[in-house]
């Protein structure tokens, strides 16, 4: 004979479904609220994010001159300076070489032109010189038909352009000051926080640091593994601008997925202005080798181990945050996925039946600053 349900126990468990479903529902709301405000907000934002990845990819060099004495100020200067004359000399590595090399690629353009022209030319294309020239004469009749729209493209750039320069600036002014005054700021948020939160939010911020700063040192990592691979592969088949090729490659790995589609592009349209089409073959089977390592191999065990997520994660991650915001949402995704698993980790230690032990803080060195770890100056006379 079956067992008949319990009205009770239904009402019981539609009840907490509603609940639950309720609450939800108001998280959603929640949620959808602050990215709309956060969206409203991001020419503000934007900068300050590019700030703090600047900052933890810095940071580690000022915290070693403030430990040898220096005042913030002037660390935070030293850095902020040597920063910009590293980023100039990136610069200089790759615009140098293409300057002094760009009659020889722009000859090399127009042979590789010619050479299409030919192998299109014959079987199975049997594409002429006067279907060449009608389909160049249509595409020029559509850009006279559509300079309205150019110039609104035009202007469009130019806009963005601004807007990016304006935005280096303000997270440059804002690394340094993350730079001179960073220490101070778990202390300030502890004294502004009620009750609890002056406890947690502070351990919360802390671990987010660490964490951003494994992401930016991960990136970087995965950046020079491509770069060199790549960079030795274009040596051994004598393609120019070698140098010039694997900067642009460590630069465009901070940007995923566009960053290395654009500096593949680059690197095969010079191997066959340069050494012709077999030589560029080679270099595309090489970058998509190498990139297929990186993003499927090394890229996740890389930022898993240094973040804490699986690398399906950090895959998924990629690829949701790519559809959301694109380019943007595609650098931000896995530093914010680190972050939620950061602050969830936390509330599960907090709401688990257990308490964790509090880790034991480590004891400052007699006389010396737990901030900077340097000397105080008053040390040597009260030692003595």
């Amino acid at each position: 004979m079956s067992a008949r349900l319990s009205s009770t126990k239904a009402r019981a468990a539609l009840g907490t479904s509603a609940r639950v479903s309720v609450e939800l529902l108001l998280v959603f709301v929640m949620v959808a609220v602050a990215l709309w405000m956060l969206g409203r907000m991001w020419s503000v934002v934007w900068p300050l994010v590019v700030g703090l990845l600047l900052t933890t990819l810095t940071w580690p060099l000022a915290r070693l001159l403030r430990r040898h004495g220096w005042p913030p100020a002037l660390a935070a200067s030293a850095v902020t300076v040597l920063f910009l004359l590293v980023a100039a000399g990136v610069v200089a590595l790759i615009a140098v070489p293409v300057a002094s090399q760009s009659g020889e690629l722009s000859e090399g353009v127009v042979q590789g032109i010619q050479q299409v022209r030919e192998w299109a030319a014959v079987p199975p294309l049997n594409i002429g010189d006067d279907q060449i020239t009608g389909a160049f004469d249509a595409a020029v009749e559509r850009i006279q038909d559509s300079a309205g729209s150019m110039v609104t493209a035009v202007v469009t750039g130019v806009g963005t352009v601004v807007n990016g320069v304006v935005t280096a600036v303000l997270a440059l002014f804002l690394m340094f000051f993350f730079l001179k005054d960073g220490p101070r700021f778990l202390p300030w948020l502890t004294r502004q926080l009620p009750g609890s939160l002056a406890t947690h939010v502070p351990v919360v911020a802390a671990r987010g640091w660490n964490t951003l700063g494994a992401f930016v040192r991960s990136q970087a990592f995965v950046g020079l593994i491509d770069a060199v691979f790549i960079g030795i592969g274009l040596w051994i088949l004598g393609v120019p601008l070698v140098l010039p090729l694997a900067v642009l490659t460590f630069v465009s790995a901070f940007v995923p997925i566009v960053g290395a589609l654009f500096a593949g592009l680059v690197a095969v349209l010079i191997a066959l202005v340069s050494n012709g089409p077999t030589d560029a073959l080679i270099v595309l089977a090489i970058i998509v080798v190498v990139q297929q390592l990186e993003g499927n191999v090394f890229q996740p065990m890389i930022q898993g181990r240094g973040l804490g997520l699986h690398a399906a994660v950090i895959l998924l991650a990629v690829t949701l945050g790519g559809s959301l915001a694109g380019i943007v949402g595609s650098l931000l995704a896995v530093p914010v996925a680190a972050l939620i698993a950061v602050v969830w980790a936390y509330l599960r230690e907090h709401l688990s039946d257990s308490e964790p032990e509090p880790a034991a803080e480590p004891e400052p060195e007699p006389g010396r600053d737990p901030e900077t770890g340097a000397a105080h100056p008053g040390a040597a006379a009260v030692a003595s």
